[in-house]
This record gives structure tokens, sequence and C-alpha cells, in this order.
């Protein structure tokens, strides 16, 4: 089985964001950048799959050649090979064109990835991709099992979970608690070393999006610690302060 995971290259959340040009651009000064984490359980997943069905893992990411640590963590973890489309990636629709190229090339039976980047949060990637591709895509996934051609899913939905079954290829947008996070260890660390690490020419520029400004989130307010024995005092913040009574 062939497997490809997309993985994405974002700041960590513990990070200070600041913008720059008059809020239009990015400062990526001192950031310190990571996999995503939806991508890693899309990661640890596959690692999983791949060992049980002795297949191949590739992992891809859309970006510059400041993603190729993150490139080379994903194959410490355990992919086998990883793909760098060489292009910040502009939009969903520009890098859903360019895993859809890559994988119909690479004709993998299963592509995983994160039910979301958690930079821009949209949620879109693996649908365009399904799309592109016309093959059926699932988000989002918290259990994957592959039997044979026939993968069983269980998608979380607004009250509940839903259980699937559907033929490969397939594509899944995934989330905890799909698989725990895997850690690289030390021959993992080596081994990634003299792992193949491809760049590639991005197969189109086409976007249907641009970022035009950037906002951060307004500054928390002041806040006011109020005894648990003095009732009196909590009420009349809540009523005269914080007006919510």
């Amino acid at each position: 089985m062939k497997i490809l995971v997309c993985i994405t290259h974002v700041p960590d959340t513990t990070s200070k964001i600041q913008f720059t040009a008059d809020n239009t651009k990015f400062d990526s000064t001192g950031v310190q950048y990571i996999i995503g984490p939806y991508d890693d359980y899309a990661l640890a997943r596959a690692v999983e799959l791949r060992d049980q069905a002795s297949g191949k893992l590739t992992v891809l990411n859309v970006g510059e050649a400041d993603s190729d640590p993150t490139l080379r963590k994903a194959l410490a973890i355990g992919a086998d090979e990883a793909i760098r489309v060489n292009s910040a990636p502009k939009d969903s629709y520009f890098v859903a064109q360019q895993i859809a190229h890559y994988a119909k090339e690479g004709a993998y039976d299963l592509i995983l990835m994160g039910r979301e980047s958690i930079d821009f949060n949209g949620g879109m990637v693996h649908g365009m991709v399904g799309e592109l591709l016309g093959i059926p895509s699932f988000s989002p996934v918290m259990k994957l099992d592959v039997d044979g051609s026939t993968v069983k899913m269980a998608r979380e939905i607004e009250g509940g979970k839903e259980m699937l079954e559907a033929s490969l290829p397939l594509i899944a947008g995934c989330q905890e608690p799909i698989a725990e996070w895997k850690i690289p260890n030390m021959r993992g660390i080596m081994s990634a070393r003299t792992k193949p690490l491809n760049v590639v020419e991005p197969v189109s520029q086409e976007t249907q999006a641009e970022a035009s400004k950037y906002e951060l989130p307004p500054a928390k307010g002041a806040v006011k610690l109020v005894d648990k024995d003095n009732v009196a005092e909590l009420v009349r913040l809540l009523k005269n302060e914080a007006k919510v009574l």
C-alpha cells in the first residue's frame, strides 16, 4: 500500500505572533515552527498502517526551504521519503492543486492529512484534493483501519460519531484519537539524514484568494479576583461592571 501524508509547517502555538508592513505580512522572526498537530496524528497513523502492510510512506509539504527541518522530522518519525513543492502555500486551492498533481502521479492508495492547519484553520484542502482527483474524502476522521481494499472509519459529527466504510483510494482529514503522536528516536533521527527529500517546482500558480491584511485579537482585559466567600462583591461586579445581570 502506498500512503501519502500531507503535512503543514506552522508556528508553534506558544510563539508570539507579529505582523509587519502595515499588518500585511507575517513576521517570522523568532518563531518556532512545527508539524501541524493534526498532521502529526495523520503521520502517526500512517506509520502504523505502513508497518502493518509493509507499504511505502511518503510525506509532502508545500513550502519553501525553511520547511526542510519539518520534513526531516517527519522522516525521523518514520516516513520513507519526502517531497517539498518549492513554493509558499498561497491558499487552500493552490495547495490542493499541488497535492492532487503529485498524488495522481504517485498513484497513492491512501492520502492522509490533518483535519485543518492551525495557522489558517481552513479545513478545506482534503475536500478540494478529493474533488480534483475524483475520489472520496472524509473529515474529521478519529479512527481508521484498513482491511484489504476496505477502509473502516469513525468520523466525528455533531452530537456523536459516524461509522463509515469505503474503498481505497480515499482521503482522510485526521484528528485525535486516531493515533498517539510519535517522538523521533535517535535511530530515526540518524536515518532521516540519508532518506530522500526531493524538491520539485509547483505545477500551477493559480490561486482563488489572498490575504490583504492581518489583525491580532484584542488584548485581554484586567482580571479581578474575588474571594470565594464574598458572594455579595461578586454579584456587584457582575451587575455594575460586567453588566451581565
